[in-house]
């Protein structure tokens, strides 16, 4: 039998995914009460299809790569992944899609959980159905948080929609591994996935409308792209895809426009016009990019609604408060955190977001902050405009944090680069052949990193350093006087820094 379930509670947190856990657990820190709803496993995307199944998959592959890069232990290891090996892994890392854990510590932190499907009916009214049975009319007293992530966007591509393929979430969570893959989508997740599976024996080409990467750096983006075509996967780029039909036995057609294949411009080993205009495969990975999920959350009852045949997107401060709403509020009460806000879809950005965000809320419920905040303070998100730190997660890796020069120069900053190879001993130790490139952004009136880019193997460790230098606008004469270990792939810092001219 069904009851209606009336509650009033301090903050309401649709989506309990890492960006919604971490508003909730800053809002009870704050001597506030929190409830947070979730309609699927509580931990999100990214604890059971992003980024922890795709770098599970990917790991061992890098593993075993790196070791066949040293002599004397390229002579002792197999040259094929386990792939059931592989699998039980990322299970493992998953949890096997249970969320035990995970409720296990919301119930700990203080946090109600209710498990059903929110929607927003009124300024601070949630209506939940519930996976109970029950129905809740939840009223919050000072904030409703939309933490409710991402979904895929799917391309106008003819008879996609009359097919079965994967997204990201199939990609991550796939039993066994397909002889021909197709991934449509020259992003971070369509490369990640690409090596992943050609390293797990499938044969994959990838098809991009545009080059590969191309948020970043032409130089980085290439490392990226020959490591690719060295573990066989074919790349179809500057390549439209028109159609895609299912074959009798039960594979697929996918129809090309053409293009080139090479580099991340159609360039380099390989580059020229594409021969074959089809491909046929077994599976198809669809990762042309995502955008905020924010359907069927009732947004339109509080004059949210999206343009005609366009998703729907919010804008909203540096404490995370919705502009759109805030507008028509004396007392603003609606919240949007990580990809739900539709800034820099990351998971750690979402989080150092979400902290961010409760911490306000509490905050302002107690009188403590009125307005927005200073830059650099509590309770700004302020790294979002100036260092976001992004991993590429293939072999070579690629990463990168703040601006790049078009960014810096688009922003208003009298901008240089420096860049060089990572050649150095810390890299000549680390892997026989190392090939890897860096570069740092320089604002040239105030001496100051605004940007850095690093490709080759391992450098993700590199990232953080450049992290805090941009973040705490370093001066280059003292960042000088931080002296790299030797023999490290860090020295590359020293080598940038004495390229510059110091």
């Amino acid at each position: 039998m069904t009851a209606q379930l009336e509650r009033e509670i301090d903050v309401i947190v649709i989506g309990a995914g890492a960006v919604g856990e971490n508003v909730a657990d800053r809002v009870v820190r704050g001597g506030l009460t929190a409830v947070l709803v979730e309609a699927e496993l509580v931990g999100g995307e990214c604890s059971y299809w992003a980024c922890m199944p795709s770098k599970a998959l990917l790991r061992p592959g890098t593993a075993l790569h790196g070791a066949q890069t040293v002599p004397g232990a390229k002579e002792a290891v197999t040259r094929t992944l386990n792939v059931a090996a592989v699998l039980k892994r990322r299970d493992h890392f998953t949890s096997n899609w249970k969320d035990d854990s995970q409720i296990k510590w919301v119930e700990d932190t203080g946090i109600e959980l209710i498990r059903g499907r929110g929607r927003i009916t009124a300024p601070r009214r949630v209506e939940v159905a519930g996976r109970d049975g029950n129905r809740y009319a939840l009223t919050a007293r000072h904030a409703v948080v939309l933490a409710t992530g991402s979904t895929p966007t799917r391309p106008p591509v003819e008879g996609l929609e009359d097919i079965q393929y994967w997204t990201t979430r199939e990609a991550t969570s796939a039993r066994e591994v397909p002889a021909r893959l197709a991934v449509l989508g020259g992003g971070v997740a369509g490369v990640e996935l690409a090596q992943a599976y050609a390293r797990l024996g499938a044969s994959v080409t990838l098809v991009a409308r545009h080059g590969l990467l191309g948020m970043f750096p032409e130089q980085a983006a290439e490392l990226v792209a020959a490591g690719l075509r060295a573990d066989g996967v074919e790349l179809r780029l500057n390549t439209g895809t028109r159609s895609i039909s299912k074959n009798d036995d039960g594979s697929l057609t996918v129809l090309l426009d053409g293009g080139a294949a090479g580099g991340p411009e159609g360039t380099g080993p390989g580059s020229g016009p594409a021969a074959e205009t089809t491909l046929t495969v077994d599976k198809l990975l669809v990762a042309t990019g995502r955008h905020p999920a924010l359907d069927g959350l009732g947004l339109d009852s509080v004059g949210l609604a999206a343009p005609e045949g366009k998703h729907l997107r919010i804008s909203t401060d540096s404490t995370g408060l919705v502009h759109q709403a805030a507008e028509n509020e004396t007392s603003p009460w609606l919240y949007a955190a990580g990809d739900a806000a539709g800034r820099v879809m990351l998971t750690h950005q979402g989080k150092y977001g979400a902290r961010a965000t409760g911490d306000a809320i509490a905050a302002r419920a107690k009188g403590e902050l009125t307005g927005e905040p200073a830059p650099w303070t509590a309770f700004a998100q302020t790294a979002y405009d100036h260092a976001v730190p992004n991993v590429v997660f293939t072999d070579p890796e690629l990463t990168n944090v703040g601006r790049t020069l078009a960014q810096a120069e688009k922003d208003g900053f009298r901008a240089s680069t420096v860049e060089l190879p990572i050649a150095v001993a810390g890299s000549s130790l680390h892997a026989e052949h190392y090939d890897g490139w860096a570069q740092l952004v320089i604002d040239e009136d105030r001496k100051v990193l605004l940007g850095a880019t690093f490709a080759g193997p391992d450098v993700a460790e590199l990232l953080h350093s450049a992290t805090i230098a941009v973040v705490g606008e370093v001066p280059l004469d003292r960042l000088w006087h931080a002296v790299p270990s030797y023999p490290t792939i860090s020295e590359v810092w020293l080598r940038l820094l004495e390229e510059y001219g110091l």
